[in-house]
């Protein structure tokens, strides 16, 4: 019984992960059978006014082209986005690392209140970028960096070599970047006017298709949802990437936060072990 309710859960998972993944191929292709139907109507009742020709073929292939150099710029950001949570472990790590080796020269020093923010920092970063927040709240995780200021003011005058303060404050300074990277890469369109551009293109090319004659021949009624797919798919894929942090959501594309998870799980640990108050949880 119990080897069935394991493989239950791991057929379940796997499910859930099918279905994550292929969320959006589902979406556009509902959107495309309705495309079909409306395109049966058009057929239907003689709307069709359009004759294939090579400028039709042209138009096409311009507004292929100007999505692609829309989705190569995004896709930068999205691959930036990629690494900017190696970069936070990073940072935290080193903050982390330092402290607690200063704390075993100088037992004076309490390193949970460092440690506790830096959880919270994780948690806040975590709930920010979540569905409820818009996934784009990240002023109280730059509250969380600025609390590391006036600890770091005080270890020079508790015996910390100045070399070491200004390395510390150099990766605060690289932890507040990265959050700010996010902020800006969640709340900012990538040119709105490209944006107006591709949609207006994508519905154009879809009416075209859809006045376009078939006489009634399977292998233009195919072609008509192959380009459809592409279209649509692409509309909706730009959308998706522009917020690469969007957590919360029912798809496997956002950028996933594994590093902070376990980092942050670590850190509690360390917490725990040291003494230190448990933080509340964001």
């Amino acid at each position: 019984m119990a080897r069935s309710l394991i493989g239950h859960l791991h057929f379940g998972g796997a499910d859930v992960g099918f279905r994550k993944k292929f969320r959006l191929f589902f979406m556009v292709a509902v959107v495309v059978l309705l495309l079909g139907g409306v395109k049966a109507a058009v057929h239907y009742f003689g709307l069709e006014l359009l004759e294939l020709n090579s400028l039709f073929t042209s138009g096409i292939g311009g507004a292929v082209f100007i999505i692609g150099f829309l989705l190569s710029s995004i896709l930068a950001d999205y691959k930036e986005a990629e690494r900017i949570p190696a970069d936070i472990r990073t940072s935290i790590e080193a903050i982390d690392g330092d402290l607690h080796a200063f704390a075993v020269e100088k037992p004076e020093f309490d390193v949970a209140e460092p440690r506790s923010i830096l959880i919270a920092t994780i948690d806040k970063l975590r709930a920010g970028l979540g569905h409820e927040s818009g996934h784009k709240e990240i002023p109280p995780v730059l509250e969380e960096i600025a609390k590391l200021t006036p600890i770091f003011g005080r270890l020079e005058g508790m015996g910390m070599a100045a070399n070491f303060v200004v390395r510390l404050r150099t990766t605060q300074d690289v932890l507040r970047r990265s959050a700010l990277r996010i902020y800006q890469i969640q709340r900012v369109e990538f040119v709105p006017s490209v944006h107006v551009l591709v949609q207006t293109l994508v519905i154009s090319i879809v009416v075209l298709l859809l006045l376009l004659k078939t006489e009634g021949d399977p292998a233009i009624a195919i072609l008509f949802g192959f380009i459809s797919y592409m279209f649509v798919y692409a509309l909706y894929l730009i959308r998706l990437l522009e917020q690469p942090f969007a957590k919360g959501h029912s798809s496997v594309d956002d950028v996933s936060l594994f590093l902070l998870d376990e980092l942050e799980t670590r850190l509690r640990q360390a917490l725990e072990a040291s003494g230190g108050s448990k933080p509340l949880e964001v």
